[in-house]
């Protein structure tokens, strides 16, 4: 089983760089591109517990969705997480797994860290 999953948008250059060091450095990875293969309200509530954040803190709040739903007032994470689903291209990128801890690739240095 590979120890390691990468939520991934291709189209992403941040996203693309975290791909492209984890095969640097040889580590055998699942990939997981989340725009087409959605994650479940469950697995989005689990990966939060695994960041150690809230669901704000693991969505893009530039993103046009985002002001068009409204979100910046809502204060329910169950509402959020909700958002996520229904609409994943709000799921901030890249996120690197590994085991029970996750980090989101922003800056890059977290991968390096988490990844040690």
């Amino acid at each position: 089983m590979r120890e390691i999953t990468l939520w991934h948008n291709p189209r992403c250059s941040k996203s693309r760089d975290a791909f492209k060091y984890l095969e640097e450095k040889a580590l055998e990875m699942n990939v997981r591109k989340y725009l087409e293969e959605t994650p479940s309200k469950e697995e989005i509530e689990s990966l939060l517990v695994k960041l150690g954040c809230g669901a704000r803190e693991l969505m893009r709040t530039k993103e046009s969705i985002y002001k068009e739903l409204d979100l910046t007032h809502e204060d329910s994470e169950e509402k959020l997480i909700e958002a996520m689903v229904a609409h994943p291209k709000l799921i901030e990128r890249p996120i690197v797994i590994k085991g029970d801890r996750a980090v989101i690739g922003r800056p890059f240095e977290r991968v390096i860290a988490l990844l040690g």
